[in-house]
């Protein structure tokens, strides 16, 4: 193990019947860096990212996170591990207020060992709540029931209850999908400022989205990894010019 690495996986393969979707990927993730998985519409980056995110079991490879095999670990131990995640669609408690997300989200994850639990101590989760919306910039929203938060905001939100668990990784598949321009920016920003303090794995179909932000990327394409490394290593590998030529950036 590469104690660079806080992530890798190992010949990873996922099979639907006679479909591979993924094929034999071994890719390595560097702690405190900010990676992007790319490629085109159905290269295999949400598969991908279902297996490294313990939403589905692999075909075949491992998972290593710090060192340990976590291949095959039920998707709810992840956040004891110190794995987050936020998926592609929203998934808030629309009729909550904002802060009330984020309470419960942190609430979940001592209730089991703090049954019967003092003002004072429920009074603390608020507050972190509240840090929380502060780093994910929805401080201002925080009364606001979740349903009435735009798109972004919810998005935003997401995060912010991601981040409950305190992970050391945080993944976040398409975190820009349906957002205006405008949205887009703010999130990008928000994902380079969340970097600066865990690791972050995104996964994006939008090449030219990442390339500013991103200390290292992943392209896949038909299942398999075309390519790895910096952004200047992508932008000059010409497997991954091929792959793109013709394919509309946004």
């Amino acid at each position: 193990m590469n104690a660079d690495l806080i992530l890798q996986t190992e010949n990873l393969g996922k099979r639907f019947g006679r479909f591979v979707a993924l094929r034999g990927v071994s890719a390595g993730f560097r702690a405190g860096n900010l990676t992007a998985i790319i490629g085109p519409n159905g290269a295999g980056k949400s598969t991908y990212f279902n297996l490294i995110s313990g939403a589905i079991a692999p075909s075949g490879g491992r998972i290593l996170f710090e060192g340990a095999d976590i291949t095959g670990t039920p998707q709810h131990r992840f956040a004891q591990l110190g794995i987050a995640k936020s998926y592609q669609i929203t998934s808030v408690f629309p009729q909550l207020s904002v802060l009330e997300n984020v309470r419960v989200a942190l609430q979940a994850l001592v209730s089991r060992y703090d049954v019967w639990r003092p003002r004072a101590r429920l009074k603390a989760l608020r507050d972190e709540a509240g840090e929380l919306l502060h780093m994910v910039g929805l401080w201002p929203r925080h009364d606001r029931p979740a349903a009435l938060l735009a798109h972004g905001e919810q998005r935003s939100l997401e995060i912010a209850v991601a981040l409950a668990s305190h992970p050391r990784l945080l993944l976040l598949d398409e975190p820009t999908a349906g957002m205006s321009p405008e949205e887009t920016r703010d999130m990008m920003g928000l994902i380079v400022r969340l970097a600066q303090q865990r690791t972050v794995i995104l996964v994006e179909h939008k090449m030219k989205l990442v390339m500013g932000i991103c200390d290292r990327l992943l392209v896949l394409h038909h299942g398999e990894l075309l390519a790895e490394g910096t952004p200047d290593d992508i932008r000059r590998n010409d497997d991954v010019r091929r792959v793109y030529l013709g394919q509309r950036e946004h």
